[in-house]
């Protein structure tokens, strides 16, 4: 099951409370205070983990708390620590306070550590209150609650390649074909429920060893940015991506236009975001292999001839190999734009 979002209720650990504790040895009968601090409570941590891939563990599992701290002890023995609660969260993670709507944490890199709750604070022993005038001080400090709260989690896909297209457009073949994923694939609409995250690796040649994370987000139909069919919940995943591949049955399979296809994605793409027609994009053509492709193949170019085409078939794999390329070559310039950008003034 893939859940991508989830609401969790979190508590940082309790401080232990001090010890009231005296001295009693023999040949001392005023040996005075020896109540040692109570522990610190537990803090809870967000962790950021490469190998988690959704939200599902926190889905049927929402309440989360760290240990609370160990009471004082006499002989000034400090009380326990508690125990920390480490949550291990997918990458691309949005945390949100329930209570205020600010969003207080997000996960971008594996191994990244967030405290979002803090322990509370050990109470004093009775040996911090000893003064010249009360040398057997019989009071000591409660230990401070911990942080609680309830906060929205919401998985935004960190990928390099966001794939968006109309149902039935061979989003899931073209997955199938140029990844290791193997999302689920027939002929009827909405065949994907969630997204799919895909590794496109690269082990020969000269770019041996790379790998471009693709990001197969469920069919959007017209309407989706008014939460229509799957596309509104599941657009998110795209907003990270550095480039968006746009997917086209050129075969006009069930009599739809791939022209009015092109532009009613574009729309509801800038009614969900218009930063997202800001993003790069490779305009793909799918189906080649069918004869009414084609004439409209040329059809599209007439309509839209600034935009670069590029022909494949997920049947027969003509063209994959010249995508594949495509898309490490417009990646790799991206990301090279981005470390030679300058940074912005503090």
């Amino acid at each position: 099951m893939f859940v991508d979002e989830c609401t969790v209720k979190l508590a940082a650990g309790d401080g232990g409370r001090g010890c009231i504790s005296f001295r009693r040895e023999k040949y001392e009968p005023w040996g005075g205070p020896n109540g040692g601090d109570g522990g610190r409570g537990g803090d809870v941590i967000l962790v950021g983990d490469d190998d988690t891939n959704n939200l599902v563990d926190y889905k049927y599992q929402p309440h989360w708390s760290a240990g609370r701290g160990g009471h004082g002890l006499g002989s000034d023995q400090h009380g326990k620590d508690g125990e920390p609660r480490r949550l291990r969260l997918p990458l691309g993670t949005v945390v949100t306070d329930q209570a205020t709507g600010k969003v207080v944490a997000e996960i971008l890199r594996d191994g990244e550590e967030i405290v979002l709750c803090k322990g509370g604070n050990g109470g004093w022993g009775n040996t911090h209150f000893k003064t010249s005038t009360n040398r057997a001080p019989k009071r000591a400090n409660p230990g401070q609650p911990g942080e609680t709260g309830t906060y929205r989690l919401v998985l935004k896909s960190i990928a390099d390649i966001g794939l968006v297209g109309f149902p039935n457009a061979g989003k899931s073949s073209l997955t199938r074909a140029i990844t290791q994923a193997r999302p689920k694939t027939a002929a009827y609409p909405f065949t994907t429920l969630h997204p799919q995250i895909g590794v496109i690796d690269y082990p020969e040649g000269p770019a041996g060893g790379r790998r471009l994370l693709l990001a197969d987000v469920p069919g959007l139909i017209e309407g989706a940015n008014e939460n229509r069919g799957l596309g509104h919940r599941f657009l998110r995943h795209i907003e990270r991506c550095a480039l968006l591949l746009v997917l086209l049955d050129m075969a006009g399979t069930d009599a739809r236009d791939p022209r009015e296809d092109y532009r009613h994605l574009l729309r509801e793409l800038k009614l969900y975001d218009p930063a997202l027609l800001e993003k790069p994009c490779l305009v793909v053509a799918n189906k080649m292999d069918v004869d009414a492709a084609t004439a409209n193949l040329a059809k599209f170019k007439r309509r839209h001839p600034k935009v670069a085409v590029l022909g494949i078939s997920c049947l027969t794999g003509d063209g994959l190999p010249q995508l594949k390329k495509e898309l490490l070559k417009r990646v790799t310039r991206l990301r090279a734009g981005r470390k030679m950008s300058p940074r912005p003034a503090p």
